[in-house]
């Protein structure tokens, strides 16, 4: 499916909030889905996958998440100096300025012309794997993707110590797909038993997919890319959010 790309700033108190938005090109109206980055914002791999995944039929869009401290239009480079910036800000942006984020997003994007009316979903990478985890709690979100999110073991997300995020994984009402590495050091084995005792817990609709891949697997620049597993992984989630919002 051929797809339009741009950029919107969604007026917000302090600041825009700059977010990438693929869409299908055709006519009609389609699921949105809520896409988070990891640390690094906007880079290429994190554009390249909303455009593959508006290609699939879906209207993706993805947010600055540092736009309380960040310019708008800045991407954080893959490099030692670049990971330190992006922890910083994550260390510098409290959970609750997350959470207004979030829902000032989903209202945008449920508004957006191509948008069914009804059908929203989230996905993340990394800490936009807590973003999303976290913006399943919201009632409008169907359906939830988190690629190896991290701190929602131990709770660390930003600012806070601890989001309590999986405390509130029985307010989740759609469905959850969980996805890790099994040797990703920032969500080891205890870290993801962890996890799955607390979804067990909460009753929430989840499905957890493992692959033998580092952290950051499917991010195609750097050392710890693997092709086959990120191409299994999206098709785990395509399944998801088709099965949701076709079904």
């Amino acid at each position: 499916m051929v797809v339009t790309t741009g950029y919107v700033d969604i007026a917000l108190s302090a600041s825009p909030m700059r977010t990438f938005v693929a869409a299908p090109k055709a006519e009609g109206e389609y699921p949105g889905i809520w896409c988070y980055s990891d640390i690094f914002q906007l880079a290429p791999p994190m554009l390249r996958t909303c455009v593959r995944l508006a290609g699939y039929g879906f209207v993706a869009a993805a947010p600055e998440i540092y736009r309380r401290i960040e310019p708008p239009g800045t991407a954080i480079a893959f490099d030692d100096a670049g990971r330190t910036r992006g922890l910083a800000d994550a260390a510098k942006t409290p959970v609750a300025d997350f959470d207004a984020d979030c829902r000032a997003g989903l209202d945008w994007l449920g508004k957006h012309p191509k948008v069914a009316r009804g059908k929203m979903g989230a996905v993340g990478f990394c800490i936009g794997g807590h973003l999303a985890f976290r913006a399943a709690f919201q009632p409008d979100v169907r359906a939830t993707v988190c690629y190896y999110g991290t701190g929602i073991h131990d709770g660390k997300l930003g600012k806070d110590a601890d989001a309590r995020s999986l405390g509130r994984a029985k307010e989740i009402l759609g469905d959850l797909l969980m996805i890790f590495g099994t040797l990703d050091p920032h969500v080891p084995e205890a870290g993801r038993e962890v996890i799955d005792g607390g979804l067990r817990k909460s009753g929430a609709r989840y499905r957890t997919v493992l692959y033998v891949a580092d952290h950051a697997f499917t991010r195609d620049e750097g050392a710890r890319f693997d092709p086959e597993a990120t191409d299994q992984a999206f098709g785990e989630m395509i399944g998801l959010f088709r099965k949701v919002f076709q079904g």
